[in-house]
């Protein structure tokens, strides 16, 4: 199974890629598929009061201790 091992953030510091343990590069929104569909471990799915899902480390409190590719 594979885990999120560094992150991509754009200018505003908002993640939108993140690099697997397997080498792949995924957008945000394939990673929410991944995670949903149980082929990504370490991350959980939250919903906020909108409903707009995001990704969230089972353990840490964010993804700011996963380096940047860039």
């Amino acid at each position: 199974m594979e885990t999120i091992t560094a992150v991509h953030r754009n200018h505003f510091g908002e993640i939108i890629n993140f690099v697997t343990s397997e080498g792949r590069v995924i957008s945000y929104r394939k990673a929410l598929m991944d995670v949903e569909q149980g082929l990504i471990q370490g991350i959980q799915t939250i919903q906020d009061s909108n409903g707009t899902l995001s990704l969230m480390p089972e353990i840490e409190q964010s993804f700011e201790h996963f380096p940047n590719i860039f």
